[in-house]
């Protein structure tokens, strides 16, 4: 799974000198980064990446108070997040987390919710797996089958999940 991630995580920079970087993180450190990039900035994700030990990048974490943000939950939901097994009844911080900012958002009228929203992600089936979709995309060209779901929120929880076939 960490190599599945892990090429995900390389399509996510668009510069040479981050991939060598995200390879040098330990399992523990590159689960929490992959959770976590969907709340950095670019300047933030740089700043991370160039840090010299774990105990620095941890530190950094926890001063932009993005740390508990993941660790708020237990080990078992943590795993099903960085697996990106998404299920009904999740937060939109989970989503995030798992699936990362998705590729379009809209506002959904007259639902039985204070707020509800649509989001729409894109992915791209490879033949060892499933990655999320970025634009520009290095790997979409090897794609199997390129295909979206939509997820419907409810006051921040996931209610609904619809995939279809996609030509983008």
């Amino acid at each position: 799974m960490h190599a599945l991630l892990l090429a995900l995580s390389l399509t996510l920079s668009a510069q040479a000198g981050w991939q060598n970087k995200v390879k040098k993180l330990s399992d523990a450190e590159f689960d929490h980064y992959y959770a976590l990039r969907a709340y950095m900035s670019e300047d933030q994700k740089k700043a991370y990446l160039k840090l010299k030990t774990e105990e620095e990048r941890n530190a950094f974490l926890q001063a932009a108070g993005l740390w508990d943000r993941y660790y708020k939950y237990d080990e078992a939901t943590r795993a099903v997040i960085i697996a990106g097994k998404v299920e009904l009844g999740w937060t939109k911080d989970m989503l995030e987390m798992a699936w990362g900012v998705p590729f379009d958002k809209r506002k959904l009228a007259g639902r039985n919710a204070v707020r509800s929203e649509l989001w729409v992600y894109r992915f791209e089936q490879q033949k060892d797996g499933v990655l999320v979709w970025e634009p520009g995309s290095k790997t979409q060209y090897q794609a199997t089958r390129l295909f979206e779901r939509d997820v419907t929120l409810d006051d921040d929880k996931v209610v609904s999940i619809e995939e279809r076939t996609a030509a983008f």
